[in-house]
C-alpha cells in the first residue's frame, strides 16, 4: 500500500532516472546519483526525492541518505497529499518571516535524523568541499 500511496511521485522520479549515470536499490528506494545537467538547467541543490526514488547530482554520503529516505516515509505517509504540504509548509514560514526551505516542517523532520551523523564542514560535508550547498535545498 505505501508503494501505491507515493506512486503518482515516483513516477515522476523514475521518468527522471535514466538521466542519472548509476542507480540502485537501496531499503525500498531507487537511488540515482551522478548527473550534470540539473546544474545546468541552474538547479542548486544536491539531493530531491520523488516518492520512493532519491535523485541526486553527485554520490550521496550516508548523512544525505538518511535525509533523503526521511522524505520516502513522509510521502509513504502523506501519499499525493505530499506536494500541497510541502508547499504549505513553505508558506507558513515565509508568511512567519522564516526560510522556506530551512523552516520547512518536512525538512526539519528530515533534518532531525542529522544528529546522529558527525557535523558538517562550512562547506556542507564532512570530508571535502565539492557539496557546499547540499544543506540548502529540496531534498
Amino acid at each position: 500500500m505505501r508503494l501505491l500511496w507515493a506512486g503518482p511521485y515516483s513516477l515522476l522520479g523514475l521518468l527522471l532516472a535514466p538521466f542519472f549515470r548509476r542507480r540502485s536499490r537501496r531499503r525500498g528506494a531507487l537511488v540515482c546519483e551522478g548527473a550534470a545537467w540539473p546544474r545546468r538547467l541552474g538547479w542548486r541543490y544536491r539531493a530531491i526525492t520523488f516518492g520512493h526514488v532519491v535523485l541526486s547530482v553527485d554520490d550521496l554520503d550516508e548523512r544525505t541518505f538518511e535525509h533523503e529516505m526521511a522524505h520516502v516515509r513522509q510521502y509513504e505517509r502523506w501519499g499525493p497529499a505530499y506536494g500541497p504540504a510541502y508547499g504549505f509548509s513553505s508558506l507558513k514560514a515565509l508568511v512567519k518571516g522564516l526560510h522556506y526551505y530551512r523552516d520547512n516542517g518536512f525538512e526539519m523532520a528530515a533534518r532531525a535524523v542529522e544528529p546522529f551523523f558527525p557535523p558538517r564542514t562550512p562547506y556542507g560535508s564532512t570530508s571535502d568541499t565539492k557539496n557546499d550547498l547540499s544543506n540548502d535545498g529540496p531534498g
